[in-house]
């Protein structure tokens, strides 16, 4: 089990060492703003890394989304992805999973909002002609482990990752794409 205290120190000191500038942290207020906005509650960790980090403009490749703010963030991207469906068609982006970084390509790190641990998701739209559930794929089974996994440089984003570059399908992709807008 990872000591959630120690795993933000780092994470602040990993993001501080490579960020000249990070964005102040997020408030309370930003918080229960962003709650509302969506309408679903985020996973403790995740508030916490947005309130005891910065709101946004660290992590992995292109960074955290910051979560409210200008230009683009967390919430504003999730409402687009969300009403980004065509007319008629099947819904590519499920109920509570938060975008938090954009890969770039289409492509998103996102988060589970139902599960506490806040399991991360990739979508990886590219090649998939309609089918969504086919896009969803576990990159984390927690928020900790996908952080542990930036801090180790031991992500599948990594020039020299180790692995076969396969993750395993989101179980819950089809149900939750299913489940109405």
């Amino acid at each position: 089990m990872t000591d959630i205290d120690d795993l933000l120190r780092r994470v602040s000191a990993k993001a501080s060492m490579t960020m000249e500038h990070l964005p102040p942290p997020a408030t309370a207020e930003e918080v229960a703003q962003a709650q509302r906005l969506l309408g679903f509650r985020l996973p403790p960790v995740l508030v916490r890394l947005y309130r005891e980090v910065a709101n946004g403009g660290f992590g992995p490749d292109y960074h955290l989304l910051p979560l409210l703010g200008e230009g683009r963030t967390a919430v504003s991207d999730y409402r687009e992805e969300r009403n980004g469906s065509e007319p008629g068609g099947d819904a590519r982006w499920p109920a509570d999973v938060l975008p938090i970084l954009d890969w770039g390509c289409g492509m998103y790190a996102a988060v589970d909002c139902r599960r506490s641990e806040g399991t991360v998701l990739l979508f990886e739209p590219n090649g998939v002609s309609s089918d969504w559930p086919r896009a969803w794929h576990v990159d984390a089974e927690s928020l900790t482990d996908w952080l542990e996994t930036w801090l180790s440089g031991t992500g599948w984003y990594e020039e020299d990752a180790d692995g076969d570059g396969e993750m395993r399908p989101w179980e819950s992709a089809r149900q939750r794409l299913s489940e109405g807008r």
